[in-house]
């Protein structure tokens, strides 16, 4: 008689979706927060490809649903790898190819991934006038949109749909957590902040939200300087920006998050990217000087895998001064988001559209145009983004 078989079929693309999501949340304390408090995590990390995973697929599948992409259309958008992963799933799920425009700073080995993961990588050689490597990737997308008809492109920045993939995550937390007083997320396209709050703030009409940008992103109407960090920040103002919803704004430079992600690491067994370091730097802060009851939740958008050559490199954390101190053990505080440029860890209360600052309002320090080499990665893995994220990410990812 022969012995019973199992049943070793692949699993078909349908099947796909069903990996993401449902991530698990952790509880963070010391040495981020003080013993005895701390802020809970959710680790998007455990998705696939990352946070970006859940709006590629939405994303693709409310086109789909709309007649906007049309079977076997080729998807081509502006990453910085996080949300790339996540439209290279969702291609292989509804069949369709994929190219993505990125810049020399992805990471060799990401650019390896998603090619193995069947996306073409389009690569831009210089960045825009004005509008850095950001800009330079969304007008090759149009290009490239000319030369492919029937191609459609996400436009993750202002694509009302990237908001409301993050709906089932708001519900996760709600699930997981019971009650949320905090909300903390990084800040690229917007989606991803603005999609879980406008859940949960319905949920916890009281809940706050707090956003954390890079130095030199002018999200939060600060001047556009090169950015070290992937996977948060813009050169550009995406619309998909809840500005009204959040409480505050905080900016990070590259060493508090590094500081941040290696303690996560070393203390949790759990970190990420720039944006996860940049994350749990604030959310950690806000549970030392929050109410000792007040409930904290934190998006971390991604792992540690694709930083191995950055935040947790040695060398390349050394040459980029990114290991000399710890961070300060409180932000700097700014009255109004345009008051002066800041350079490392710096809060703001007063949260408005950028777009809508007038020009006579006092600021210490005018915003620069930004110059020809604005976000010139200054070596790789550095960037002008995101995703998902921390790249990416959110971020613009």
């Amino acid at each position: 008689m022969n012995p019973p078989t199992t049943d070793l079929t692949p699993p078909t693309g349908s099947a796909l979706p069903g990996l993401v999501g449902n991530t698990p949340v952790l509880r963070v304390s010391e040495p981020l927060a003080p013993a005895g408090r701390g802020f809970w995590a959710k680790l998007e990390g455990f998705n696939p490809g990352g946070i970006k995973d859940r709006p590629a697929l939405h994303m693709v599948e409310r086109a789909r649903a709309r007649g906007d992409l049309r079977p076997g259309g080729r998807i081509i958008e502006s990453t910085s790898g996080t949300l790339g992963l996540g439209l290279a799933l969702a291609g292989m799920v509804h069949r369709h190819p994929v190219t993505l425009v990125t810049d020399p700073g992805l990471e060799t080995s990401m650019t390896r991934l998603l090619t193995a993961y069947g996306a073409q990588v389009n690569v831009v050689s210089d960045p825009h006038p004005t509008g850095g490597w950001q800009q330079a990737r969304r007008d090759r997308v149009a290009r490239l949109m000319e030369r492919h008809p029937g191609s459609w492109c996400p436009d993750q920045y202002n694509n009302p749909d990237n908001t409301t993939a993050y709906t089932p995550l708001a519900l996760e937390l709600a699930s997981q957590l019971g009650h949320i007083d905090v909300l903390v997320c990084s800040v690229g396209t917007g989606g991803h902040s603005a999609g879980v709050s406008r859940t949960l703030q319905h949920l916890y009409p009281g809940l706050r939200l707090v956003g954390v940008d890079t130095i030199g992103s002018t999200i939060f109407g600060q001047p556009a300087r090169p950015r070290l960090m992937r996977g948060l920040g813009s050169s550009i103002y995406p619309r998909n920006v809840a500005y009204g919803s959040f409480a505050e704004v905080h900016w990070v430079a590259p060493a508090e998050a590094v500081w941040a992600c290696r303690q996560l690491a070393a203390s949790h067994y759990a970190t990420g990217g720039w944006s996860v370091g940049a994350v749990a730097l604030v959310a950690g802060w806000l549970a030392r000087t929050l109410p000792a009851d007040t409930r904290i939740a934190a998006v971390f958008p991604d792992g540690p895998q694709r930083y191995l050559g950055t935040v947790y490199d040695d060398d390349y954390c050394a040459a980029h001064g990114l290991l000399e101190t710890p961070p300060a053990a409180e932000p700097e505080v700014i009255g109004r988001l345009n008051e002066k440029e800041v350079t490392h860890w710096t809060r703001c209360t007063t949260v408005t559209d950028p777009l809508t600052l007038t020009a006579d309002e006092p600021r210490e320090t005018e915003p620069a145009a930004p110059r020809a080499t604005a976000d010139r990665p200054e070596a790789p893995g550095a960037g002008t983004e995101a995703h998902g994220g921390s790249g990416t990410g959110e971020e613009s990812r």
